[in-house]
């Protein structure tokens, strides 16, 4: 039982870094262009087309 005054807490504030960390991707962008990533995964690079 002592252990739980320790362990709520600790994954609150995981689960709140986690919240955190999301919402900093939503508002970088890191989500606005997953067509393009999904086409430069394919393309190869030799400047040809």
């Amino acid at each position: 039982m002592n252990t739980l005054v320790y362990l709520i807490p600790i994954a609150l504030s995981l689960g709140g870094l986690g919240l955190v960390a999301f919402l900093w991707a939503l508002k970088s962008g890191q989500y606005e262009d997953l067509d393009g990533a999904s086409w430069r995964i394919l393309d190869d690079g030799d400047g040809e087309g």
